[in-house]
């Protein structure tokens, strides 16, 4: 079951349909909470990014912020980008303990931005996941 909330000015259908298909297709059997915030972070330097809302241990409540105003294909990106980072916790393989960052239980919290683990890992999966969102929803 998944509880969604929408907050800002940012195109909801679109960010409904990317993450119930998401959901759906990859954590079905989840109870998650996800809520999402559009806002300017261009101050940030980032078009999104996603935090555990709940708790370390088997998290269930996410927030993920999208920059405002990025073109439809660019937003969508971003946004499996991000949800990417929700399986990745909720698979266990991303974990904050006590301020530590691990991956697959190693700490990983002076490993540069771009060499982090679980960010290499979303920028792959996030052109592999769009194919897939373009052609399953294509087909319906």
């Amino acid at each position: 079951m998944l509880y969604l909330n929408l907050s800002g000015r940012g195109p909801h259908k679109v960010c409904e349909d990317v993450v119930f298909w998401f959901i759906s297709k990859y954590l079905p059997r989840h109870k998650l909470t996800i809520n999402v915030n559009h806002r300017g972070l261009k101050r940030e330097h980032v078009d999104g990014w996603c935090w555990v809302e709940d708790c370390d241990w088997k998290p269930r409540e996410f927030m993920i912020e999208l920059q405002t105003g990025l073109p439809r294909d660019h937003y969508i990106q971003t946004l499996l980008h991000e949800l990417q980072h929700v399986l990745q916790h909720v698979r266990g393989d991303l974990r904050d303990k006590r301020g530590i960052r691990c991956w697959k239980g190693t700490n990983c919290s002076d490993i540069q931005y771009e060499d982090q683990p679980w960010e290499i890992e979303a920028r792959q999966m996030e052109e592999v996941l769009w194919t897939q969102y373009l052609t399953e929803v294509s087909k319906s």
